[in-house]
């Protein structure tokens, strides 16, 4: 597939003034100044940041009245339910908070609504449970900003909600105790990306300060806040690096028990990257959700021993990962064979795919496989219980969300942000909704939107590559979005005689400038550039990581892509 190279700049001036205090390589004070760091001092907050920076907690809207009326709860001796989302960054606030809390009050318990028979949120189910085991106080985490009929429904059975959200609140804010969302447009907050598991880390902040507790109560339990983050896909700059700076030092050093047992299962045996939480942790954490039941993921996560059900319960989610790929690759391979078997399909500027049969569990990570091959708005409908529900994923700078709403009349239920979003809806409006959301993203989609784009942070050359470069790129994680892996580009360099295709399918480089300059690379999946790399000069874009064989380390790029250079 084609793809758009952007180069990013920063002003010159700047990037001298930083580059004569830091004395490191030029290329590598441009990306900071274009990270919006231009001075020793936000340097030196960036590369080591400092749990003393985090905010005051007290600063977010209604936490006064949250920690007030948990306070209350304790003293009465009413019974608290810690409430949350069955997806990573629900079930981790639903472990940290209930563990916190839990140490300090023993009347406490938690839920998790099931994916199929309750779906995403706060559940009349769920307050039913409250009821009935007469709950008086539920806290409510990742979900629950736009629940204005369920918060209606609990306060005639006389449970108070605390709201714990980071999603967009709608344009009136639910009736409950409080409502903990930076994002409230009468929230004077200073950072509003915080992860859902965040939000919950702020109520315990707020509460251990209020309390006078010691600052570990709440800082034990940054791993769990740093999976949320990596896994939610939240911005990694102001409070979120913070906490995820510390959180995978605390994951690679000492994890909770559950996340020891779950990387022992899996047979990892490295320090761990923000990556490694993405792609390792978070899918086998979010299997018990999509596969079975999440309450599996919070019994792991809340255990305090490595004992024989801690193992039980980390092999379970392993084995539900595993059926998770499998469904995964079988349900993609079909949705695939739909589109292409149909020219019209193919042609739109959008995906809407829809079997009644698929598994609601991956239709998630199938419409992001599908935005891979097809890079355009997509959504993966399924059946459930008699209703369509569906998972949407949208493209670089186009907000997914504003034209799901554009098809609002056809929908029973819908909520997310720009990248992704969930549905749901009457059988009877699938094809009315193809239709409908074919024809908004016709109308406000740009041509280059449908192009996938690589975000080139700055040129450098082969002999810049060095193990002190490479150290000062290390220094820069964790890495997501705000805050990406650098990514550069080298300018005419040739094929040195040895790059190659392994396995019909990846790109081994071999590339040099000049006698002194050779370097290795590799591309995976890009095969069918060997013609560009084998017969003429070409322009190159790459990561640098490490790569270790047989005990050697050394550096090498990882190639994004190629150009031939364009002859004048």
């Amino acid at each position: 597939m084609q793809k758009r190279w952007v180069i990013n700049s920063a002003e010159a001036a700047k990037v001298s003034a930083l580059q004569s205090e830091l004395k490191i390589h030029p290329a590598l004070c441009e990306i900071l100044v274009q990270r919006g760091i231009e001075t020793y001092d936000q340097a030196k907050a960036f590369f080591r940041p400092s749990l003393e920076a985090l905010h005051d907690p007290f600063l977010m809207k209604d936490m006064d009245k949250a920690i007030g009326r948990i306070e209350a709860a304790f003293r009465k001796g009413e019974k608290v339910l810690i409430y949350g989302d069955y997806d990573v960054d629900g079930t981790t606030s639903v472990a940290t908070v209930y563990s916190f809390f839990h140490e300090i009050y023993p009347n406490i318990d938690y839920y998790i609504p099931h994916r199929y028979t309750e779906g995403y949120g706060i559940s009349y189910k769920g307050i039913d449970f409250a009821a009935e085991n007469n709950f008086s106080l539920v806290i409510a985490l990742d979900c629950g900003v736009k629940a204005n009929e369920q918060m209606a429904y609990a306060n005639q059975k006389n449970i108070d909600f605390i709201i714990c959200d980071h999603h967009l609140p709608g344009s009136e804010l639910p009736c409950a105790i409080a409502v903990l969302d930076p994002k409230r447009s009468d929230c004077n907050y200073p950072f509003k990306e915080l992860s859902g598991c965040g939000i919950g880390f702020k109520l315990m902040q707020a509460f251990a300060q209020h309390n006078r507790l010691p600052a570990e109560k709440y800082l034990q339990y940054l791993d769990l806040v740093c999976l949320s983050i990596g896994a939610d896909i939240v911005p990694i700059v102001g409070e979120n690096r913070i906490l995820a700076w510390h959180g995978l030092k605390k994951l690679n050093t000492q994890p909770i028990n559950g996340i020891k047992k779950l990387l022992e299962i899996a047979g990892v045996q490295k320090q761990l990257s923000i990556t490694d939480v993405v792609f390792i942790l978070g899918p086998r954490i979010n299997a018990a959700g999509r596969m079975d039941d999440a309450k599996h993921a919070v019994k792991l996560l809340i255990a305090e021993d490595a004992d024989f059900d801690t193992a039980d319960n980390a092999f379970r989610l392993n084995t539900f990962n595993n059926e998770r790929k499998d469904l995964d690759r079988s349900i993609t391979a079909q949705a695939l064979e739909i589109i292409g078997g149909n020219e019209t399909l193919v042609k739109r500027k959008s995906t809407v795919v829809y079997s009644p049969d698929w598994h609601k569990g991956v239709i998630g990570i199938v419409a992001s496989r599908l935005t891979e091959t097809y890079y355009r708005p997509t959504i993966v409908l399924t059946q459930s219980n008699g209703k369509v529900t569906g998972s949407a994923r949208s493209v670089k700078n186009f907000d997914l969300y504003e034209a799901i709403y554009e098809c609002r009349d056809l929908l029973l239920q819908f909520g997310g942000h720009k990248f992704a979003a969930g549905l749901t809806l009457s059988p009877e409006n699938v094809e009315p909704l193809m239709q409908r959301f074919e024809e908004v993203v016709c109308a406000s989609i740009k041509a280059e939107q449908l192009i996938p784009e690589i975000e080139i942070d700055a040129e450098i050359t082969l002999r810049d590559i060095t193990p002190k470069f490479y150290s000062i790129i290390q220094q820069m994680a964790p890495f997501g979005p705000g805050n990406m892996n650098p990514t550069f580009i080298s300018r005419a360099v040739k094929d040195s005689g040895w790059s190659k295709v392994l396995k019909e399918e990846h790109l081994k480089f071999s590339v040099r400038k000049n006698a002194d300059e050779l370097m290795d690379g590799i591309g995976f999946g890009m095969a069918d550039k060997l013609k560009v790399v084998k017969s003429e000069p070409f322009d190159m874009v790459y990561h640098v990581e490490e790569n270790e064989w047989q005990g050697n380390v050394r550096l090498q790029m990882m190639v994004k892509d190629v150009r031939a250079v364009e002859k004048p």
